[in-house]
This record gives structure tokens, sequence and C-alpha cells, in this order.
């Protein structure tokens, strides 16, 4: 074939690209389950059929090529003026259509186009001492040759050929299925024998046979999963199209135990996971995923099989090779808990709204019937609906109670965890599933836990699951927030930020898991354990900790003062630090703090280090002592604390702690000197943490030398705070151009600026 229309036609070949090497889970699950029989016979095809080797061609739709036509003679004379014009080559620039091949220029040979269904039989030829090759199409009368520059085969996109022609009227007209079944194994043969390199050369079998099953319900299951092995092969290395993955799930739900599933489905499925870009435009798949994971749960080891499962997906190295494997799973999870919940969530028109539940389901007599929410109490109970039932019982003297300082008006949708608050009004809250959505809610529940368990996946889990992605019927049922629980608790126990920061709403008004599980919220069942756990991890890491407690002061200080007076901890330490930056306001709350510190014997130690510290503070402050200090090199952070503890440091306004061995830990001292403008680090340890400090107590700061000092943009960017730096030196640090240009944009004050030696030079 000679193709002159430049590098658009240009043909590449390719070498024939192997199968990407899958490894089913029925060796592991046979040694790990040896109770479960398996009711299909053995499988009498290889489901890891490879095709031969040798050289695979991508597919050209269309270019520049040679043709010659050979009519069949019917007289001598017709012979004669064959092969005088078997010597003359027509060039045409031919294309292939869906049903035949074309030529831009009907004429001469093309001047009616080939249609494919008329093709008896396609061979390669070639000659001796000629570098060239032809490809031979025998149609009734004649032969068409094409000829070519290398040993190319040409068929249309759909493998348009007189064979496939035949497949399909053989298959959709069936008759014997044994004959059937043989001439499926062919068309897979032919498939897989192709040397052509193009995704619709498996396609379409996939669609004939799709076809078939689709137009015959009514088939025996030894013959469904005869049709499913047959055609394995092709599913290695492509995505079963919509209405076969329609027949997949089907099997999957009426045979679950099925060697099929476990041998044929486990290989498609992990191809899915791997590859797959968006459920999406695939919602089929999607499914599939669903009903073949809900398949594994139904063996004999149950959640020990799909445990293997999600293990060979991740791979046994710490990091999975393959990115999409886990929003792959996690869109099949929500999917999966969301359909749990369908039904009532389609009823919703007819159910009290969240502003109602709120406030106690006023006004009930007025609700349409039937409503899938119904009053145990004052009115007795009418019969459960079928699928699903969401049950309020509330007390008889305060059914038309509103929560105090609550919204008396408007139709805006309240928030969504206060929609789930249990309220005066409102006592119980729960949810009934059915048996068959109360087993896929604990399958799926338990794969998000098992995502949790890898280090590698958690901070993207936990990126997808921010916002909270959950209707918010399942945010009222027990079962469910009990089950996610782990999952975040899991996350407060990662120590890397991008990961336990989700669990912080996205936006101011818009509620976070924070909330969900903190003692109010709907979610929480421990007294509040895990929300002490999330306050110590996020104060240890959250730069904004003065933002933080002013949020935890207006909106959790009653759950905080209960933690404390039981003697937790956190709890008392993040009281002492409201106490210590004056975060309280209100006289009589902190006498209830303070009542509440010296209640327990860790408190009073706790309260008592903060009044030594307050009163080494007022000291520290007084007026006098000197405005200029510099300490001596090799000096250290107990050094600064006991320089600084012995005398009046009210005025000081320039600190050198150049060329010493002072950490990020000595911000505990530097932000008790109120006057301070200028401060030099210079070669020193202090880090991106003391940063975060520093930028939250010294508003006044001016001079900053933080060259040749380990910080870094996180550090830097708290520095975006502090509107009275004129100067700052971050020569030879970490620092990034973005985030130079973001400091240049907040700090409307900064003259001199010295970033030599860093990537913003």
């Amino acid at each position: 074939m000679d193709f002159n229309s430049g590098g658009a036609n240009e043909l590449h070949n390719n070498q024939f690209y192997q199968c990407e090497e899958n490894k089913p889970l029925l060796g592991e699950m046979s040694e790990g389950n040896n109770n479960t029989k398996l009711s299909a016979g053995p499988c009498k095809r290889s489901l890891h059929h490879c095709s031969s080797g040798g050289m695979r061609y991508k597919l050209l739709h269309e270019g520049d090529i040679q043709v010659c036509v050979v009519k069949h003679p019917r007289t001598f004379l017709s012979k004669i003026l064959t092969s005088k014009f078997l010597r003359r080559w027509e060039p045409h620039h031919l294309t292939l259509t869906d049903s035949s091949l074309t030529s831009a220029t009907p004429t001469g040979y093309m001047e009616a186009s080939l249609s494919y269904s008329s093709i008896e039989d396609l061979q390669l030829l070639s000659w001796d001492n000629a570098p060239k090759y032809c490809v031979q199409l025998s149609f009734p009368g004649g032969t068409v040759l094409l000829q070519v520059t290398s040993a190319i085969i040409l068929k249309g996109s759909q493998w348009r050929s007189k064979k496939i022609y035949k497949y399909r009227k053989v298959l959709n007209n069936p008759s014997r299925w044994d004959v059937v079944l043989k001439e499926i194994k062919a068309l897979v043969d032919m498939a897989l024998t192709s040397p052509l390199q193009d995704e619709s050369i498996h396609q379409a079998p996939l669609h004939i046979i799709s076809t078939l099953l689709a137009e015959n319900a009514n088939l025996s299951t030894q013959d469904h999963e005869n049709i499913i092995v047959a055609i394995a092969p092709l599913l290695e290395n492509n995505h079963p199209p919509p209405d076969l993955c329609e027949f997949f799930c089907k099997h999957c739900r009426e045979r679950p135990r099925s060697m099929v599933v476990i041998e044929v489905f486990t290989p498609v499925v992990q191809r899915i996971l791997k590859h797959n870009m968006d459920f999406g435009k695939c919602p089929r798949l999607r499914l599939f995923t669903q009903e073949y994971i809900l398949a594994l749960n139904e063996l004999n080891a149950g959640m020990e099989v799909v445990k293997k499962f999600v293990h060979s997906m991740h791979g046994p190295t710490g990091q999975c090779p393959h990115p999409r494997v886990l929003p792959n799973l996690v869109a099949v999870c929500l999917a999966a808990i969301y359909s749990c919940y369908e039904e009532f969530i389609n009823s919703r028109d007819n159910s009290p709204s969240l502003k109602e539940i709120r406030n106690g389901c006023q006004q009930q007599n007025e609700r349409k019937p039937p409503m899938p929410l119904r009053l145990l109490r004052p009115e007795p109970p009418t019969p459960p609906p079928p699928e699903i039932l969401v049950e309020l019982e509330r007390n008889n003297n305060s059914a038309n109670t509103r929560r105090k300082g609550g919204p008396s008006g408007g139709d805006s949708e309240p928030n969504l965890i206060d929609c789930l608050l249990v309220s005066p009004a409102v006592n119980i809250l729960s949810i009934q599933l059915p048996a068959q959505a109360d087993r896929v809610l604990g399958c799926f529940a338990l794969i998000l836990k098992m995502l949790s368990d890898y280090d590698d996946w958690r901070p993207a889990l936990a990126s997808l699951l921010q916002p909270i992605p959950f209707p918010k019927e399942a945010l009222a049922h027990a079962k469910f927030t009990k089950e996610l629980k782990y999952v975040i608790q899991r996350f407060a126990e990662d120590p890397r930020q991008e990961v336990h920061s989700c669990l912080l709403s996205v936006r101011s008004g818009k509620d976070g898991w924070f909330q969900l599980y903190s003692p109010g919220g709907v979610a929480c069942d421990d007294d509040g354990e895990l929300f002490a756990s999330m306050v110590h991890i996020l104060m240890g890491s959250c730069y904004k900790t003065k933002k933080f407690l002013l949020s935890l002061a207006e909106n959790k200080l009653g759950p905080c003062m209960l933690l404390a007076l039981r003697g937790n901890q956190t709890m008392v330490e993040i009281l002492c630090l409201m106490l210590e930056y004056n975060i309280i306001e209100n006289k009589d709350t902190q006498l209830q703090i303070i009542s509440t510190l010296e209640s327990t014997q860790v408190g009073l130690r706790m309260y008592e280090q903060l009044c030594d510290r307050q009163r080494e503070l007022k000291e520290l402050q007084r007026k006098g002592g000197p405005t200029r200090l510099t300490l001596p090199s090799k000096s250290t952070d107990a050094d600064l604390a006991r320089l600084l503890s012995s005398g009046s440091f009210g005025n000081l306004e320039n600190l050198s702690l150049a060329f010493t061995n002072v950490t990020s830990a000595c911000a505990e001292q530097l932000i008790k000197l109120p006057s301070l403008k200028q401060l030099n680090l210079w070669s020193t340890q202090f880090g991106d943490a003391g940063l975060r400090l520093l930028s939250e107590h010294l508003a006044c700061l001016q001079v900053l030398n933080l060259c040749e000092t380990p910080v870094t943009d996180a550090g830097l960017l708290a520095l975006s705070s502090m509107k009275s730096l004129c100067s700052l030196n971050m020569n030879s640090t970490k620092l990034t151009a973005d985030t130079y240009e973001d400091l240049k944009a907040k700090l409307p004050n900064l003259k001199d600026v010295d970033v030599r030696y860093t990537e913003a030079w």
C-alpha cells in the first residue's frame, strides 16, 4: 500500500503488545477456603489464551493505494483483455466506511463501492524479488488487488469482512447451541489471531455475543457458563460492552458461588478497576464490579475473600502501582451504599422535611400518606413500608418545642449535621434496612475500612470523602456511622496533615466529619473519645491554633468542659490554652472553666502550671529592661528560657539568636515578648512550627532574618498574616517561587527581601 498523505496517514508497524498478566484469586481462595464448594464444572478452555506471535499493525481507515481489478474471464477474448489490463494499476484514495470500501475519486476500477458483505475471501499475496505485497479481495465475478508496501491486512473499523458477517448471521439465528458454542469459539480465535491492533477487532465479537445473549434469555445455566468461558480470552484486554455487563451482573446475582465468577470475572474486574477512567460514562461497568464483589461476599469465607481481592488490587508493595484503583473502588462503594437508602431518598417528598425533624416533626397531621417516617408516640404505629423504615420517637411534653436559639422562620435548608442532631424534641432516630440492603451496606462499609488501612491510599481516600459524600439518611443510620467510625479513627491517627485536615469542613458553615463525630453529633457513641483524639491531632498540626481554639470555644465548649471534667488530658490542655490565650472573654465562663480544671488531679496540676507561667509572663512584660539582646553562640532553648525568666524584658525590641542552637521550641518563649520588632534567627534550627506560632502572636514584628534555616513553604506561608513585616531574609532556604509571589502580594509593607540561593532567586 503506497501511502503518500503525510504524517496523518503514516503507518506504524508496532510489535504485538503482550496481554497484561492477570492473577485470578482462585488459587488463593481455594487455599484459604477449603470448605467452599463451587458448583460450576471445570473450565474446558484456557482462560489466558494467548495469540500467536508475530507483528501487530495499527488499523488505518483511509489512505492512498494502487488498485487493480481482475474479472473472471468468460471467453478467450475476455481472457486476453484481462491480461492486458492486469498491467494497469490505478491510484485511489480509499476510505473504509461502515459498510463498504470507497474511493475519493469514483472512476475506473473503483467507480462503484465494494461492499464488505460481498467479500468472499481475503488473502495476502507476494511475489519474489519485489518488496511489494497485495491484499487479494475475492468478489463474485472477479478479484480486487490492493498493492501495499508492507504486509498489512485491511479491515474496517468494525472488523469488516465476509467472515464477521458470516458469524453475525449464524449467531443471530441459532438453532443448535452446541453449534453456536463452536462458532463462538471460532469467532474468538479469529479475533485473537488477527494481526490488526485495533479495539474494534475484539469489540465486534463481544457485541455479537452480547446481542445473542440479550435475544435468548432462556438459556440454561450451563449454556451461560460455557459462553462466558468461551469469550474469556477476549475480556483479558477489553472492557465488556454494556449489554454483556448486564448479563454478567445477572450471573453474579443468580450463581455467586459459580467457578466462573472467580476464574473468569476476577481478571475482568481487575482490569476495570485498573484502567477505567470514568464510571459516569459507563455505569454498567461499576454495577458489574459491585455485583462481583457481592458475589465474593457470598462465599463461605465471606469478607476474607473480599479482603484478598482488595489486597490483590493494591499489590504486595507499600505503594499501589495503579493510580485508578482507589478512586474506582471508592466510586463503587459510594454507589452501593447510596443504593441501600435509595428508596427512602426517592420518597423524601412525602416525608417530614429536615427542618421539621429538627423541630420535632410539627404539624404531622398535614402530612400526605404514605410516610416513610412515622411517629411512635403519641399516635399508634402504622405498618412499616416494605423496604425502608425511619422511626422517630419524641417526648410527649415537648412535641412542639423548638431548639433554643434555632431559626424561627424561613424556608432555608438547615445544616446537614444540625438536621440530624438529636434535639430535645427528638430522642431516637433509627433507620431499619431490609436484609439484602443491610448485607450490601456491611460489605461495602467494610471495604472502606480496608482501604483506610493502606498508608499510601489514606491521603487520597480522605480527600475523596471530603466533603461528606453520603446521603443524610446514611448519616442518620447508627450501623453505618458505627462502621465508618473506624475510617475516621484512621484519619485522626494519621500524622500527615493532608489526611487529618480532611476531618474538618471544606468551608465555613459546611460541617465535616469532625462535627459529625463530636459530642452532640448524631454519630457520637463513645462519650467523645474520638472527638478528643481528633482535637489532639488537629491542635498538634494546625498552624491556625488560635483560630481553631476560637471555633472550639464558640461551638464545642460544653463538650470540651465535660470531657475535661472526666479527666481527659487533651481537653484539660485545651481549656488551659483558652485561658492562656484569652480566648474566653466572659468572666463567668472563665470561672466555670477554672472550677472544671480544679475538679480533677490532672486539671489542677496543669492549671497551677498555667498560673506559674502567667506570673512569669506578667513579670516578663513589665516595663523596663534592655531594648537589645544577643545570645552567645551555641545557646540552646533552655538557655533562652532561663535568661528570659531571670529579669524584665518588656521593652525588648531587638533579639539576635544568630548561630545558636535554638529550635522551634523557643517560640513558646518568644511570643511572650510583646514589644519585639526585630528577630534574627540566622543559621539556627528554627523551623516551620515555630514560624506558625510567631505569626499568631507577634503581630508587631517588622524585621525577620531566616537565612540558612530549615523553614519551608509550609511555614513561610504563615508569615502572610504578619502585616507589619518590612524586612525579610529568606536566603538559602527552601522557598519556592510561588510562595514568594504569594508573600509579596499579602505583605504590603515588605520592602527589603533577600531570596538569594532559593528557587525564587
